[in-house]
């Protein structure tokens, strides 16, 4: 037993610690290649925060361990809005911008209502993996567009209205462009500069992208053991206990992967740039269903519980809809909203150990 606890802890670490070398060792790689700012937000930053979720949950697809991919999506959104943001408002009075509200929270919200839309046959076939998908490289090249284009207007409704005439495959094209006629202005400019030292220069710059791709290399092993090891002692436990793999995925492998944005929330919002918080855990849920429930349903169709059907899902619906409601009132979160939060969290988890061990 003790050896199975510490094979998770170090998985758990690999998996957390490997992530974030894994992202700042690419983004470093990119930036010396000269790539544009964009397309390393878009293909890092975007997903940099997500990584542990998409690591375990495409671990546990790979073992066909539906509940643990499902539990950990489902339960990390939780987490991230019960959790993270109800500590980032307890420490600190947390600012809020209507775009929260009006473009990335209803985004959010119908993501996880689709979610539960697709899930009532009790799967995520394949075609509805690629919805999510689809939906996921839409609302990345949304975030891009020029707000001015949609002011006074229905944020939400002109995203749908953008994935359903797929305006994002001419924004992708143009951004692509862009990026290509950055990266050979910046090697053009870079080659007029040259001077007498610009081969010392390059061999600097070689040595130091060698070392970033020796922890990219290095980090990105450690991504693939931790998150391996680390789901297989969870779907061990679950086993031993005999209790739902949903279970686990929603409490030991969510609270798990989301450490490190709470660690992140708590650091930020003691410095009062809580407001930032926010922004990450919307975007990053929208990232969960989109993403790695797209991805995981890709590489296998996932089964869908009861579990999931009738408490999770709806409560994860509920959670977000209470997170909307305190963003739009004094466009900011309070301590006593906080402490709600962290209670409606416990509440959830009590429902959840009773209802879950009931089955």
């Amino acid at each position: 037993m003790l050896s199975n606890i510490a094979i998770l802890l170090t998985g758990l670490i690999l998996l957390v610690k490997g992530s974030d070398l894994f992202v700042s060792s690419a983004s470093s790689i990119a930036k010396k290649l000269g790539v544009s700012d964009f397309i390393i937000g878009l293909t890092l930053v975007a997903i940099g925060t997500s990584i542990p979720e998409l690591a375990s949950s495409l671990a546990a697809s790979l073992s066909q361990s539906s509940g643990i991919v499902i539990g950990n999506v489902v339960g990390s959104n939780i987490a991230n809005i019960a959790l993270i943001v109800g500590c980032a408002a307890i420490i600190s009075v947390v600012k809020t911008e209507s775009d929260m509200l009006r473009r990335d929270g209803y985004i959010m919200l119908f993501a996880s209502t689709l979610f539960l839309l697709f899930a009532f046959d009790l799967r995520l076939s394949r075609f509805e993996a690629l919805i999510f998908m689809l939906l996921y490289v839409a609302y990345v090249f949304f975030l891009f567009e020029d707000k001015s284009k949609y002011d006074g207007k229905f944020y939400f409704a002109e995203f749908i209205s953008y994935f359903v005439k797929f305006k994002y495959v001419e924004s992708m094209n143009q951004r692509i462009k862009d990026g290509i006629n950055g990266y050979n202005s910046v090697k053009g400019m870079n080659e007029n500069n040259a001077g007498e030292n610009s081969e010392h220069k390059s061999k600097k710059e070689l040595t130091v992208i060698y070392k970033d791709l020796l922890i990219l290399a290095v980090s990105g092993v450690a991504v693939v053991f931790g998150a391996k090891y680390f789901v297989a002692q969870a779907i061990f436990f679950a086993e031993l206990f005999q209790v739902p793999d949903t279970l686990i995925g929603v409490t030991m492998v969510a609270v798990g992967t989301s450490l490190p944005e709470l660690m992140v929330t708590i650091a930020a919002a003691r410095k009062g740039y809580g407001n930032i918080a926010i922004g990450n855990v919307i975007g990053s849920n929208i990232t969960n269903i989109f993403l790695v429930l797209g991805v995981s349903a890709l590489v296998f169709p996932l089964e869908v519980t009861g579990l999931s059907i009738m408490f999770t899902v709806p409560f994860m619906i509920m959670i977000s809809v209470v997170l909307l409601w305190f963003i739009n009132t004094h466009w900011e979160i309070r301590r006593i909203e906080g402490i709600a939060l962290i209670v409606l969290y416990v509440v959830f988890l009590i429902l959840l150990l009773t209802s879950g061990m009931a089955l």
